[in-house]
């Protein structure tokens, strides 16, 4: 994507719907070039730049979302922390009284939009290629094709990792931070930008507690030093333990 979190080039994003992947054009080669003579205060400038754009868009993208009454989630986490089984979990719990789209993104894979399509939710796939998060153009195209209807719930799934979309506004109206307890009780001091930029926590696989070393009460005080105002939640996808509470804080949220 750009210099600002050091991933690649986006010209390789593509967004459909899953299933049509034979539909998508293909990637052209781009002559890439890297002027390394270039003084700091000229990078600093253009990410920057990268930085207000994205910004401004985002800005375009929650004006478009509250007009029509729509509560978008921008949810990040690692690989493998249980996004994608929340996000179902969160389908069969309230897909039959909201209409619940899902903006997808992935580096190459739509295996996570198949999953949300079978759950009975309405998902769109952006592939970011080498970039390893979402924007705001990214999340508008993607929306523009979805056209959610008014008075639904949007979920973005982001590209797993917890550096880059910390910087990325997408327009939403929370930001949801899942991690998981097998990776360690350490996060908040690992990542806290992304932590102080959430406005939610979900610590998921609560069920493996007993197997593991993680003192969920550490992971919280730091998280709370961080961002005095995160909402935390304990759960089990899995078993669907503490499950309840966060789809009754979100259907709170949305209605």
């Amino acid at each position: 994507m750009c210099d600002t979190c050091g991933c690649g080039e986006s010209n390789n994003v593509r967004i459909y719907e899953p299933g049509s992947e034979h539909h998508h054009s293909h990637k052209q080669d781009v002559p890439h070039h890297h002027h390394h003579h270039e003084h700091q205060h000229r990078e600093i400038t253009v990410e920057k730049d990268i930085l207000t754009k994205n910004d401004l868009l985002a800005e375009r993208n929650r004006g478009y979302f509250e007009a029509l009454g729509i509560f978008a989630l921008n949810m990040v986490s690692s690989p493998g922390s249980g996004k994608t089984s929340i996000i179902e979990k969160t389908l069969e719990a309230m897909g039959a009284e909201t209409n619940i789209y899902v903006i997808e993104g992935d580096q190459q894979t739509s295996n996570d939009a198949s999953r949300i399509q079978k759950a009975g939710g309405k998902a769109i796939q952006v592939n970011t290629g080498n970039g390893c998060h979402l924007d705001a153009r990214m999340v508008n195209d993607a929306a523009k094709k979805l056209q959610p209807q008014q008075n639904s719930l949007l979920i973005i799934e982001n590209v797993g990792n917890l550096v880059c979309p910390s910087l990325f506004d997408l327009g939403e109206q929370k930001r949801v931070l899942i991690f998981s307890v097998p990776e360690g009780d350490d996060k908040p001091e690992k990542y806290p930008t992304i932590f102080h930029t959430s406005d939610v926590c979900i610590i998921n696989k609560t069920d493996l507690l007993p197997y593991v070393d993680f003192d969920v009460e550490k992971a919280k005080r730091v998280a709370r030093q961080l961002n005095p105002e995160m909402v935390f939640f304990e759960v089990s996808a899995k078993t669907g333990e503490g499950m309840m509470e966060w789809i009754e804080w979100l259907s709170r949220q949305v209605n």
